[in-house]
């Protein structure tokens, strides 16, 4: 399964790594690779709980177009 992941830095050079397909799930790290396998993990245990709790393992994300 390939999933969207969007990593930022933060005010204090943490990066914040979060699946937008999967409400909750985010992670950090202190470079961007460490964020980015974090989430992996976080994503793993994301996905056995939501489906633990019957709820779908991923919601819709669209892409939207907004003048600018």
């Amino acid at each position: 399964m390939k999933l969207i992941v969007t990593i930022v830095e933060d005010e204090d050079g943490m990066f914040i790594a979060e699946c937008p397909s999967i409400p909750g799930c985010v992670s950090q790290g202190k470079t961007e690779d460490e964020a980015a396998k974090n989430t992996r993990e976080a994503i793993q245990e994301c996905l056995e709980v939501r489906a633990e709790k019957g709820l779908p393992l991923t919601v819709t994300t669209r892409e939207v177009e907004v003048p600018a």
